[in-house]
């Protein structure tokens, strides 16, 4: 499995700046991809959904009640005057309040429905869902959603598992979806597993700064946040992935192969659901799909006719002689945990790789590699090449283990911490940040 495109090929490394944990995996034959939908629904339900039968029903209604209406315009002038010479002789307000309140009503009446689009219930993730029937030709389902599909790249410090420690950058490109307004983005943990730092370039080119916000590994998905000042170019809209039926047209939108080739867009079919594939020693359940996923589409969507993202591509089969063997993560299976993936999660600052100890002359524990400037970590006091040995009072040996543990505070607490420097333990107090 590859985590997208690593130019820099080093050993496996377990290693976290804001606490993101290293997803390589032995497997050669399972390449991790993925894809994403785009776009602001609402001005894309206007512009793409077919206006003509509603227009037509809408003017053929209007004449219909034109024509009813015509004999009697006469009888309902009378009338409105009989009424104004009745409210005038009570005072006039009334005649004011009586005219606006049927005036209303007739607007309300006459207007069409200008969408069936709604913000899903979610209130806080704000993701948009909606309850359109209409069936979009695949033009009409690149328009609609590339302008939220986004390429994420990142840089990561990996190191050797040799005696040397030497460190080498790694970088990698990955695809996401925005699925928020207030630029959130969806895309797989691998994607930014790891990364130091993280920029997304939109479907415009633009380049902006990007932040890792929360993740959840176990499930291989995270989510990212554009920089504030960021201008969001369009939200993607998510559809049921509980609705979807094997034959099914889909279309998947990433980079493969990197930025060069950005916003590409393939077709096929959902192969299979419910597809159990073992990834990293994790079982999980994918739809699979002969749309062509290569790396670098890691983190995109994959999308239905309506132009709904109802998956997110995830992995292929890479063996020699296999093709049309994709899977992505059912999109019902990651809206339960956007609540949780928009909160920040708590950063030491730290990046970091497991050691075993196995060496008679190296302690088992987390030893750190690089520490941020201005981070609770370089706030406490420590330095690259430390290990830490203990954390929260439990002696800890993988970055999963202090991920854990860690998620058990929250923001402003002081955790005390062990670590070894030189043969020496010592003794240091970390307050948390987000």
């Amino acid at each position: 499995m590859n985590d997208d495109l690593n130019n820099n090929e080093v050993s496996k490394t377990n290693e976290t700046t804001d606490n993101i944990i290293d997803s390589e995996s032995n497997n050669k034959d399972l390449t991790m991809e993925m894809q994403v939908p785009s776009e602001d629904y609402k001005e894309k339900e206007s512009k793409e959904t077919p206006p003509i039968l509603e227009n037509n029903n809408y003017s053929s209604i209007n004449d219909n009640k034109v024509k009813k209406n015509k004999g009697g315009m006469r009888k309902r002038i009378v009338a409105y005057i009989i009424v104004g010479v009745i409210c005038s002789a009570l005072g006039g307000a009334g005649s004011a309040i009586v005219t606006m309140n049927i005036m209303k009503d007739t607007n309300v009446a006459a207007t069409p429905k200008a969408s069936d689009t709604k913000v899903a219930s979610t209130a806080k993730a704000k993701l948009i869902a909606s309850t359109s029937t209409d069936i979009l030709t695949v033009p009409q389902i690149v328009k609609k959603v590339s302008s939220s599909v986004v390429a994420i790249s990142t840089k990561t410090t990996a190191v050797s598992n040799d005696l040397s420690g030497q460190t080498a950058q790694q970088e990698g490109v990955g695809t996401g979806v925005i699925f928020n307004k207030d630029g959130y983005i969806l895309t797989n943990y691998h994607v930014v597993s790891g990364a130091q730092n993280v920029k997304v370039t939109l479907s415009d080119g633009k380049e902006v700064s990007a932040k890792v916000i929360n993740y959840d590994s176990a499930s291989d998905v995270a989510v990212i946040k554009l920089a504030d000042n960021a201008v969001v170019p369009g939200v993607a809209e998510f559809g049921d992935s509980a609705k979807i039926e094997v034959g099914e047209s889909v279309v998947a939108i990433g980079n493969p192969l990197g930025k060069e080739f950005l916003g590409s867009v393939t077709t096929g079919v959902v192969s299979a659901l419910n597809r159990q594939v073992s990834i990293e020693n994790k079982n999980l359940k994918f739809i699979q799909t002969d749309a062509a996923i290569n790396a670098g589409n890691s983190g995109g969507p994959l999308v239905n006719s309506k132009g709904q993202v109802i998956g997110i591509n995830t992995a292929k089969i890479g063996e020699a002689g296999v093709e049309g063997l994709g899977f992505s993560i059912p999109i019902n299976t990651i809206t339960p945990k956007i609540e949780n993936l928009i909160k920040p999660i708590l950063t030491i600052g730290i990046s970091c790789r497991d050691i075993d100890g196995g060496d008679a002359n190296s302690t088992a524990g987390i030893g750190v590699i690089e520490v941020q400037k201005s981070s609770p970590a370089e706030k406490a006091g420590i330095l690259p090449s430390d290990i830490i040995i203990k954390f929260d009072g439990k002696k800890v040996k993988t970055v999963d283990e202090l991920n854990k543990l860690k998620a058990t505070h929250k923001a402003g607490d002081v955790v005390k911490t062990e670590i070894v420097r030189d043969g020496k333990t010592i003794r240091v107090n970390i307050t948390l940040s987000v």
